[in-house]
């Protein structure tokens, strides 16, 4: 079974609620694993971008539910390949939201400070998510 990436970018919609994002992430955690989904999310209170690995079929199917999401709007795949390994193996749907902190990471990998994922290149996109995820692991081992 060959692996994929999909990294796709979206804007919240008016029905979003501040509990959803709790939601969302306790519903893809427990989905993802049973589907052997891993993956990255950032959020800011208005985008998403998303990163989803595993077997073409899951990560499909993944998307399409996702796609159907009524809170979910404007959806943009930034980047859809095959992988030969994964880069969030650990995650099931690591998560870390926007801050301030996060600015200087953001302005590496577009024109500004702001978090926008529309306006980064597939690369930088998902160059972001690394760094993310070392941010949290870093965090995870100074606590």
């Amino acid at each position: 079974m060959s692996l994929v990436c999909l990294l796709y970018a979206s804007t919240i919609s008016d029905d979003f609620s501040p509990d959803d994002i709790k939601q969302i992430l306790s519903s893809a955690e427990r989905n993802n694993a049973k589907q052997h989904v891993t993956g990255m999310l950032s959020f800011n209170r208005q985008y998403f971008l998303q990163c989803l690995e595993g077997s073409r079929q899951q990560v499909n199917e993944i998307y399409h539910r996702i796609a159907r999401d009524p809170r979910h709007q404007r959806l943009e795949i930034l980047d859809y390949q095959s992988i030969p390994k994964r880069s969030f193996s650990e995650w099931h749907m690591g998560y870390l939201q926007d801050t301030q902190t996060l600015s200087e990471l953001f302005y590496q990998y577009s024109s500004n400070d702001q978090f926008d994922p529309y306006n980064m290149s597939p690369e930088g996109a998902f160059l972001l998510l690394l760094d993310i995820k070392a941010e949290i692991q870093k965090a995870l081992q100074t606590s």
